[in-house]
């Protein structure tokens, strides 16, 4: 049993084979660039071809697919709403995935909903029943696993809550949602507006472990505002575990446990008791996590 994993986010879209063990079958690895100037033509196109190029590479049999997508999703009419996408909304996501992979089935959800899934399959979410699954990248998502299974459609749009203190650059016309204070690009932004003349997440990083202290100020402030988006989520939705993961977590070797101090002086104890680890599967967690949406459909509800 072999089945294609297709990951769509704001700036790329990738595909690959994944077998049963969650191994990414390495000469089917394919990818395009999205982005928000993409028209729809350009990204039907970019979609398609991904998932035809690595269907290509198939030896035997391939099952099924599993498609996540950057939310808002509506799993019924098979469509998402990407935030940076605005010319895919409404767009028939999953006909289109079906159509070019020849017909398969396709499992649809949201990316936050597969990249918990997959790190409760195979990362550093397995074995607990109750998991935030959350990224901190060019946006911030993620997506619950509760009594063992996980919570479809759009519950877990973590990025998209409040958080109080802070203001940052817009997203979706708010400055102080946690995305707008704490993604990758919109924490560069608010060190460039301190005098920081770096332009990059990797040029935040390396001043951070210079002891920049406008690098040093930018770090901590995004942590701390990571880590009251989840204590508030974590107080709506108990979890014993939250996987953090993405590429911006690596802008400095102490963020999570920087995280893991905020959750920690919440002051309810069972957020407080929350434990904040690293994302077990790495570069492969939105493929891993878009394979899991077809290897473990029993967990879906």
């Amino acid at each position: 049993m072999t089945v294609l994993a297709v990951d769509l986010g704001g700036t790329k879209v990738a595909a690959a084979l994944v077998e049963p063990d969650g191994t990414v079958v390495e000469a089917s690895r394919h990818r395009a660039a999205t982005g928000e100037r993409a028209s729809t033509a350009d990204l039907e196109a970019a979609i398609a071809g991904v998932v035809r190029d690595a269907l290509a590479a198939a030896e035997g049999p391939v099952t099924g697919v599993g498609l996540a997508a950057a939310g808002p999703v509506d799993e019924a009419a098979g469509t998402a709403s990407p935030i940076n996408l605005e010319a895919l909304h409404g767009f028939p996501l999953r006909d289109l995935v079906a159509d070019a992979a020849g017909g398969l089935p396709v499992e649809f959800r949201r990316d936050g909903v597969a990249i918990v899934l997959g790190e409760h399959w195979l990362g550093a979410a397995r074995g607990y029943d109750d998991a935030l699954g959350m990224v901190v990248s060019t946006g911030v998502g993620g997506g619950f696993v509760v009594g063992g299974g996980a919570l479809g459609g759009n519950a877990g749009h973590i990025g998209q809550i409040e958080v109080s203190g802070y203001t940052g650059s817009a997203s979706l016309g708010r400055t102080t949602m946690l995305e707008s204070v704490a993604s990758g690009p919109h924490t560069v932004d608010w060190a460039r507006a301190q005098g920081f003349p770096g332009s990059t997440g990797e040029e935040l990083g390396a001043a951070y472990r210079s002891g920049d202290q406008i690098a040093v100020a930018a770090v901590r402030r995004c942590a701390a505002a990571v880590g009251q988006g989840i204590g508030s989520a974590v107080a709506l939705v108990p979890v014993s575990i939250v996987v953090l993961g993405g590429g911006f977590t690596r802008v400095a070797d102490d963020f999570v446990p920087l995280v893991q101090a905020a959750v920690a002086a919440h002051p309810l104890p069972y957020v407080a008791a929350a434990r904040v680890v690293p994302a077990g599967l790495g570069g492969d967690a939105p493929l891993v996590g878009a394979a899991a949406l077809m290897y473990r459909r029993d967990l879906l509800p």
